[in-house]
């Protein structure tokens, strides 16, 4: 089987999807969070898919019927405003995994953008997002902040 032009990029914008989702996954991993490397991986691999997917139904329907390719991927940030609630666990008067729950946000957002091929965005996004996770983080130890 040989590779077309088109499955190639398919191929680029989910599996850039995938590794960048994937670093950030792994600075999570790190700390023992409990969304970690697979779990950034795939809400990033699958938010991109849906941007294709995307795309694609306005490729083929656009001259028939109205078709908003933005409307199918703005309902991803909704759908991971669940999976990321899932995160967030009250615990006495405190509430642990927000961060997660935000870095997992920002992989589908990063997700996003590989699959519209926004990669520069998706790069930029993914480095300052490990620039908050790792440096910020370190901050917030020394000054003994309450997010940490």
């Amino acid at each position: 089987m040989e590779l077309s032009s088109s499955d190639l990029e398919i191929l680029i914008r989910l599996g850039t999807a995938a590794v960048f989702g994937g670093l950030i996954g792994f600075e999570r991993e790190l700390h023992g969070k409990v969304a970690g490397f697979r779990t950034h991986s795939l809400v990033s691999l699958g938010s991109a898919l849906i941007m294709l997917v995307s795309i694609h139904v306005f490729t083929l329907y656009h001259s028939s019927v109205p078709v908003d390719p933005g409307r199918i991927a703005a309902q991803v940030v909704t759908g991971i405003g669940f999976i990321g609630a899932g995160t967030i666990i009250r615990s006495g008067t405190g509430i642990k995994g927000l961060t997660t729950a935000a870095g997992l946000w920002t992989a589908s957002g990063i997700g996003l953008a590989c699959g519209i091929g926004y990669f520069r965005a998706a790069m930029i996004a993914t480095f300052v997002t490990l620039f908050v996770l790792v440096v910020f983080s370190w901050v917030g130890r020394v000054l003994r902040a309450r997010d940490v």
